[in-house]
């Protein structure tokens, strides 16, 4: 695997400050981000790079050992001890040789790695374990379900649990990085993304959504149709419901997350809406009505 050059993924330099490198990725994010190219590869292999770029470079320990140790950053420490090591073992310390482990013996790496090493010495090292967002609805994470999302050029198919949180991640084993001389490749972690609902609010597993009645049902009561996560329901307004009036609907809100079966609230609040562009005829019965009461 060729050593990738992170601050040129990025386009920035490598004296750049944390904001810079933060504005750098969001940039590039926006651009090759696989919701706005879901067909193009090349896009979405360019969107694994950066996002690995800035996992690297947003952090500050992974960031100081890869301008240390450049290639191999990731088990650059590892490599330094195990030399010392051998060194004093060797030498019986006090003096400072090459890092090349061109001298070391496979029984000795074995030792050090824990039997990682395989034919001709050679250190097998997992993959780059990498992270990416997936945006999710509100309604989308309503119920389980199964997405296929692209992965290096892969179709994945994952499932997705109902009640997930902004936030919530998984672990997909074995889908990151290429390891290195032979070794397991990394993970993927997934973050699921909700933005906030444009017709519910929620807190917890509660949602909240205000239905507008009319005037005539407010004050005789009737029916009205509220839309709810799993359908459509008739709900009764009671005769002279109040504007800014508030019932319960039981589980009938957000699924509590791996808690099947078990739901949240839905506070509906009522919304009285006023009649306008009244007729003269309307107006003489409101003005009846006035003077009744």
């Amino acid at each position: 695997m060729a050593f990738e050059d992170y601050y040129k993924t990025l386009g920035i330099k490598k004296d750049a400050s944390p904001q810079d490198i933060k504005n750098a990725f969001r940039k590039l994010a926006r651009k090759y981000h696989p919701d706005l190219n879901p067909d193009d590869k090349q896009a979405n292999m360019k969107f694994q790079q950066i996002n690995l770029a800035n996992e690297v470079l947003g952090d500050p320990d992974k960031k100081r050992k890869y301008d240390k140790y450049g290639e191999g950053w990731e088990h650059g420490e590892e490599r330094e001890k195990a030399q010392q090591q051998y060194s004093r073992q060797s030498y019986g310390g006090g003096q400072s040789y090459s890092s090349n482990f061109g001298g070391m013996d496979e029984d000795f790496l074995s030792q050090m790695f824990g039997g990682a090493a395989g034919r001709g010495g050679k250190v097998k090292y997992k993959g780059q374990d990498l992270s990416s967002e997936l945006h999710v609805s509100l309604a989308e994470a309503f119920t389980t379900h199964q997405q296929t999302i692209n992965i290096n050029g892969k179709a994945v198919r994952i499932t997705i649990p109902a009640g997930i949180e902004n936030g919530h991640k998984i672990k997909l084993k074995g889908y990151g990085g290429e390891g290195a001389n032979g070794g397991p490749a990394g993970d993927l972690f997934i973050t699921f993304v909700m933005a906030d609902d444009p017709h519910y609010k929620r807190m917890g597993s509660d949602l909240y959504v205000t239905a507008e009645v009319d005037l005539y049902t407010a004050v005789l009561g009737g029916e009205i149709t509220v839309d709810t996560l799993g359908g459509k329901i008739k709900l009764k307004v009671k005769p002279e419901t109040q504007n800014g009036a508030k019932v319960r609907l039981k589980e009938k809100g957000y699924p509590v997350h791996k808690s099947e079966g078990n739901f949240g609230d839905l506070f509906v609040t009522y919304n009285i809406k006023i009649p306008v562009n009244l007729t003269d005829k309307e107006k003489e019965l409101f003005t009846e009505l006035a003077q009744l009461r």
